[in-house]
């Protein structure tokens, strides 16, 4: 078995100069939707034909699915569905009427494998397999013409439909199943007599028709095989994945205060008993270990997090790795390279890059943590900032267990602050702080009598 991919369309009603199957859908472009599900039907091989945009297509691809092996096609006139399963024809590794060719879209990517498992299994030498659906709009589809036995006998493009046949709310999806060697003589009969003056994929119907080829069709929900044309198109769609990613997270038992308000746009692993609230967005690979509590508004981002940890509201996270039993926020930013030990506590407006945070340290407000590296039960007071840019390189600061620094305090890296060293509230630390010791690095303060203060001009 082997997948042609039709994903040449120009994309013109999406105003964009990005090709129509490159457009998100859950935070991926949707052609590798369409991909990922057929390789798990483990083809032959597929094949995708391209046009309009296509190097930025195939770099998107190779990128993101190297092991896939695509054999790229390019379709460089847009003369229809048929001419471009003609331009991929010639590839297929085996023209034999037991090879079945499964015909997808790129711009269709809610289809499902099992779906699509059961298309190709219909498929025979003397069947054709189709998916229908029926539409509660079918207006701007294919009709599906039945005969009294129930099989397909054609498929009518809207443009070429009479009244009677436009009252079809039975549409086509275009995804079909077959034999290799049936559809190279269909493709060769095509012709261009219809309204659009193409070469129309869905005349083959007829004609396996006429050679006493049966059509089998098997209807399936409308969202399943929706294709994306435009801009409202591609937003409902991004409903219907949301609401299938939610329904699957809450059969797996985790709790979503509002299941409408939740965008994954990656992958998501989560234990037993984990809670999110709303407008919450997780990207990439997230992973929430048991009883991780997410509050509202928060994005998290190719991250993990530890069992017990509570994420408050507004909280932002970027490829950290966070322990257990931490309290998160409200409105922190924890950025990437951040490992947060157990128990720790990262307060509101505090953030954090490349920064290890030893167990049970706490920044509870108003601080930044960047190129740091903490012991167990630091304290870092409000408005501390730890200065790691001077400007041309970064530079690390270094604290040891049990390390205090007072509020409005500045940490010059490099810099080291051994076990139990205190640092002054308001100090300027540029040189290390031994074991034990305390810091004070302040300007002496100054009071100047009858001062007179500035008036506006």
């Amino acid at each position: 078995m082997e997948v042609v991919i039709l994903a040449a369309g120009n994309g013109t009603r999406m105003h964009s100069a990005l090709p129509k199957v490159l457009h998100r859908l859950g935070g991926r472009p949707m052609l590798l939707h369409v991909l990922e599900t057929a390789a798990c039907l483990a083809p032959d091989s597929i094949h995708v034909v391209v046009g309009v945009g296509a190097e930025q297509a195939v770099a998107v691809v190779e990128e993101a699915c190297p092991h896939l092996g695509i054999n790229w096609v390019t379709q460089k006139e847009q003369l229809g569905t048929g001419h471009a399963v003609q331009q991929a024809l010639p590839c297929l590794q085996q023209r034999t009427s037991d090879n079945k060719v499964l015909i997808l879209f790129g711009d269709v990517p809610l289809i499902t494998s099992a779906t699509l498992k059961q298309v190709v299994d219909q498929c025979t030498p003397e069947q054709i397999s189709l998916l229908t659906a029926r539409a509660s709009l079918p207006q701007g589809f294919g009709r599906i013409i039945r005969n009294s036995d129930g099989d397909v006998s054609a498929i009518i493009e809207e443009r070429d439909a009479n009244s009677e046949q436009k009252a079809i709310n039975e549409i086509n999806s275009g995804i079909m199943a077959i034999s290799a060697l049936r559809l190279q003589a269909w493709l060769d009969a095509l012709g261009t007599n219809n309204d659009q003056g193409e070469y129309y994929l869905t005349d083959i119907v007829a004609m396996a028709h006429a050679d006493g080829v049966r059509v089998r069709a098997k209807m399936v929900g409308e969202e399943e095989v929706m294709g994306v044309n435009n801009k409202s198109q591609l937003a409902s769609l991004e409903r219907h994945y949301q609401m299938r990613t939610a329904n699957k997270l809450l059969e797996q038992g985790v709790t979503l205060l509002d299941p409408s308000r939740l965008d994954v746009r990656g992958e998501v692993d989560c234990g037993r008993d984990v809670e999110i609230d709303v407008n919450v967005v997780l990207e990439g690979r997230v992973s929430f270990g048991d009883g991780v509590s997410v509050g509202a508004n928060c994005v998290i981002k190719d991250s993990k997090i530890g069992p017990g940890t509570k994420i408050l509201a507004g909280t932002q996270i970027e490829g950290a790795y966070i322990g257990q039993n931490i309290s998160i926020g409200p409105m922190a930013r924890i950025r990437s390279g951040t490992v947060l030990s157990d128990r720790c506590k990262i307060g509101n407006f505090v953030e954090t890059k490349n920064a290890v945070i030893g167990e049970g340290s706490k920044a509870n407000h108003l601080a930044y943590i960047g190129d740091a590296v903490l012991g167990d039960g630091c304290n870092i007071g409000a408005g501390v900032v730890f200065c790691n840019y001077d400007g041309a390189n970064k530079h690390q600061t270094k604290l040891g267990d049990n390390v205090f620094v007072g509020s409005n305090s500045v940490l010059i890296a490099p810099v080291t602050l051994e076990d139990n060293a205190f640092v002054a509230a308001g100090s300027s630390v540029s040189s290390d702080v031994p074991e034990g010791s305390l810091a004070v690095a302040r300007v002496k303060q100054r009071i100047v009598p009858d001062w007179k203060r500035p008036k506006k001009k």
